[in-house]
C-alpha cells in the first residue's frame, strides 16, 4: 500500500497544530486517558482506518491498556474486561460514528447511560475524541495513509 499524498494535516499551515491543541484539550476534560483511547480506536476500527487504529493501539499501550483488552474492543459487548463506564463511552463512540446508520443518530438511551457515567465535562472530552478521531480517519483513509508511517 502506498499513500495518495501526504497527510493532508502535516501540509497545510497550523491544521496539525490545531488538530494536536484540540486532542491535548480532550485530556482535560477528566476522562481516563485509557477511555479516551479505547473511545479512538473503536471510531477508527468502525471506519476501517488502519493508520489510527496501528497509532491508536500503540498510544493505548502506552497509556498502560492490556493486550487482552486492547484485542476485545472490537467486540467489548460480548467480553468482560470493560467496566461501565467504559462501555458507555464506547457505545456514545460507535453511535456518534455511525451517524447515518439510524434514524435517531445518538437515542436517548445511549446518551443517558453516558450521562450518567461522565459529567459535562467528561462527555465534553469523549465527543470531542470522537469528532477528532473521525477527522484523523477521514484524512488518512482518503489518502490510504499506511499504518505505522511516521507523518
Amino acid at each position: 500500500m502506498q499513500a495518495r499524498m501526504s497527510n493532508p494535516a502535516t501540509i497545510l499551515p497550523d491544521a496539525m497544530n490545531a488538530i494536536l491543541t484540540l486532542l491535548k484539550a480532550t485530556r482535560k476534560g477528566g476522562v481516563p486517558q485509557q477511555t479516551l483511547e479505547l473511545v479512538h480506536l473503536r471510531t477508527s476500527q468502525i471506519n476501517g482506518c488502519s493508520a489510527c487504529v496501528d497509532s491508536g493501539s500503540r498510544s493505548a499501550k502506552k497509556a498502560g491498556e492490556t493486550d487482552e483488552r486492547l484485542f476485545a474492543v472490537a467486540a467489548w459487548r460480548e467480553t468482560p474486561y470493560f467496566t461501565d463506564a467504559e462501555r458507555a463511552a464506547l457505545a456514545l463512540a460507535e453511535a456518534a460514528t455511525r451517524l447515518a446508520d439510524r434514524t435517531d443518530p445518538v437515542p436517548d438511551s445511549i446518551w443517558n447511560e453516558a450521562a450518567c457515567h461522565y459529567d459535562e465535562q467528561g462527555l465534553a472530552a469523549i465527543i470531542l475524541m470522537i469528532a477528532t478521531t473521525n477527522l484523523f480517519n477521514r484524512l488518512n483513509a482518503t489518502t490510504r495513509q499506511v499504518a505505522g508511517q511516521k507523518w
